[in-house]
């Protein structure tokens, strides 16, 4: 008998709203995720912490760990301490550092996990993978999706703009990275999820297509919505293609090559997918994306995040290396150091008339 549907990996529960958070307690005892109210709650020492007191009397069999980094060695020692608490589920109270330490202490003591995001700086909100600093750097570490996900628009709209920000430029990144897929299907034979690609390509689009503003929420819920969907995306296909291409290796090579001077990583994708779509030959894309992170106040040319151009040009040029085996445009073009160079001053060039016009 032929298999007619399938299973998808998703969250029981997704709560986009403002004042969300004052349902917390309730959503998770309605969806039996913690009847008894034992709950083991990591949060930062920021936003998490600043919403301890607004939420410790309507979770009185909380336990709180307070976090300070977002390393493996620091998710390891929080794990390690949850263990023994006999708790129902783990909550991740943060931004991306948190939940996704978070997600990998409730995997490594096989526990469902919450997040409750209070930023929207990038995807791993709800995706099925922890980044975490470690001594070489930076890893992805697989794990499973959130059981729940919350977002209040009244926390977001408090965070600093520059979060919400960066997580349009990493939705929009989707829409360069799906075309890295597709390539690599033409040029190597790679498999493509067609549902994973459609939703990618739908959350990208929703986002670059909308007309609001990052205090607007109209704007905030697509926004949320669509790094949802491309945390369920990188679910359905089993890894990160339908959300990482050339614009996330340009970033992981910023993230190497300079650690202590890297910007948020929503601001790198989102400058690296308009470089790769003018490098693919589409400079109405490109040209559009340009456009859009830069009414939403995102980077388009390297020297607004820090960087000058031979550093950027060193940064293309290392970036396949970050990612072995993964092909995008960067891998395909095969292009030299003078090769980017040029291809860079073409794309600074049509940024000023985009900007200009």
């Amino acid at each position: 008998m032929p298999v007619l549907t399938r299973l998808i990996p998703s969250p029981v529960s997704v709560d986009i709203n403002a004042g969300a958070l004052d349902d917390l307690a309730g959503l998770l005892a309605d969806q039996r995720i913690s009847a008894s109210g034992k709950l083991a709650v990591a949060i930062s020492g920021g936003s998490g912490a600043a919403l301890r007191d607004r939420l410790a009397p309507v979770l009185p069999g909380a336990d709180w760990f307070e976090l300070t980094d977002g390393t493996i060695d620091g998710a390891i020692q929080l794990a390690d301490a949850m263990k023994s608490g006999h708790y129902d589920a783990v909550v991740g109270l943060g931004g991306g550092k948190i939940i996704d330490a978070a997600k990998y202490a409730a995997a490594r003591i096989g526990l469902p996990m919450v997040a409750v995001a209070t930023n929207l700086s990038h995807d791993g909100i709800c995706s099925p993978v922890s980044i975490l600093d470690n001594d070489a750097g930076r890893g992805s570490y697989g794990v499973p999706t959130p059981i729940a996900l919350v977002i209040d628009l009244d926390v977001i709209r408090d965070a600093p703009v520059r979060f919400v920000r960066s997580g349009v430029g990493d939705a929009v990144s989707n829409i360069s990275a799906i075309a890295d897929w597709e390539l690599s299907h033409r040029e190597t034979g790679e498999p493509i999820d067609g549902l994973a690609a459609a939703m990618a390509r739908t959350a990208g689009e929703s986002v670059l297509r909308h007309p609001g503003g990052c205090g607007d929420d109209d704007f905030l819920t697509v926004l949320s919505e669509g790094l949802v969907l491309s945390g369920i995306a990188m679910s359905i296909a089993g890894h990160t293609r339908p959300s990482s291409g050339a614009c996330h290796e340009i970033s992981h090579a910023f993230d190497l090559l300079y650690p202590k001077r890297s910007a948020l990583h929503g601001e790198q994708v989102g400058l690296g997918a308009a470089f790769a779509m003018h490098l693919r030959g589409a400079p109405e894309e490109s040209a559009l994306m340009v456009d859009v992170l830069r009414r939403h106040g995102l980077p388009v040319l390297p020297n607004e995040i820090g960087f000058s151009e031979d550093e950027f040009v060193k940064a293309v040029e290392y970036a396949p290396q970050t990612r072995p085996g993964r092909y995008t445009i960067l891998e395909h073009l095969d292009l030299s150091s003078d090769a980017i160079r040029d291809a860079y001053a073409d794309y600074a060039k049509a940024v000023s008339q985009t900007i200009g016009g």
